[in-house]
């Protein structure tokens, strides 16, 4: 599977033609996307392939837009991401019902996530889940409890964040150390003449008052879809799909499985069950609205 065949993106400069160049590919209906995939997946039709790709280049644009905040080109950014796409592609089974989307953007989150700390020279962390959170988690989490970013954290700063993201303290303050840094922002990126400073890739990612409310109002009403689905599930399988899929760091397979004293396996299962059921009940709400 090709990239060669993609719009290219070679510079920030260009960064406007290339969204204006993804814009005219069509999103794909449903049945369509769903026939697209069988052929890939049943004749390795490099067409059907082509058509789901380009129909998600917009995806893959909107969720680097995200990472500019490490310094890296953009046009890496997306073209990383674009190869995590054709991953997704790839190994998409589409008779499980999900839309490619739903499936794809975390291949394209992980394959962007491993570019910035491939690439991010002002941190070098080992590639452990944990250490992965605490990267591109910390920030975030310190804004939830109002840390400084330029200073060094309080005691019980350090322990809530290091209880909310699952690692050490030691790991919370060497992380934060690295990522506040004393760098100047007016450094160059690299050592050649003409590099660009650190700050010119520094941008605000705030969206509009009008974006804001739109995206609000569809995540309102994706959550109220949600909620209402999730009455056909029992207890149980309620609690474990809110802890496998709802939260922002899911529990794991065995801590499920020690609290609700059965195996791993059939932990899973009612997680496969649950999430199956859930699906089934917002397509039927969708329909009928």
């Amino acid at each position: 599977m090709a990239q060669s065949n993609l719009p290219i993106l070679s510079s920030e400069g260009g960064l406007s033609r290339y969204l204006q160049e993804i814009r005219k590919f069509p999103m794909l209906e449903p049945d369509e996307e769903f026939m697209l995939a069988k052929r890939y997946k049943e004749h390795a039709d490099p067409g059907a392939a082509q058509r789901l790709i380009t129909s998600h280049l917009r995806l893959v644009a909107k969720i680097a837009m995200g990472y500019r905040g490490y310094g890296l080109p953009i046009s890496e950014v997306i073209s990383e991401g674009n190869v995590g796409l054709m991953h997704a592609v790839k190994r998409f089974e589409p008779d499980k019902g999900f839309r490619l989307a739903t499936y794809a953007m975390w291949w394209i989150r992980a394959a962007i996530q491993e570019y910035v700390l491939r690439s991010w020279s002002l941190v070098k962390i080992g590639t452990t889940a944990a250490q992965k959170r605490l990267f591109f988690n910390l920030r975030k989490v310190k804004g939830q409890i109002a840390a400084l970013d330029d200073g060094s954290l309080h005691p019980d700063q350090i322990k809530q964040i290091a209880t909310t993201l699952r690692v050490t303290e030691e790991d919370v303050v060497s992380m934060n150390s690295r990522l506040s840094g004393d760098a100047s922002l007016n450094s160059p990126m690299r050592a050649d003449e003409g590099s660009s400073e650190w700050q010119d890739w520094l941008v605000d990612d705030t969206p509009d008052q009008e974006t804001a409310l739109g995206e609000t109002e569809e995540f309102s009403e994706r959550m109220g879809m949600l909620n209402t689905a999730m009455d056909v599930l029992n207890e149980r399988e309620r609690a474990i799909f809110q802890a496998r899929r709802l939260q922002d760091n899911p529990a794991t397979l065995e801590e499920l499985a020690q609290q609700y004293d059965v195996s791993r396996e059939r932990i899973r299962q009612i997680e496969v069950r649950a999430f199956e059921k859930v699906q089934d009940a917002v397509q039927q709400a969708a329909r009928t609205n």
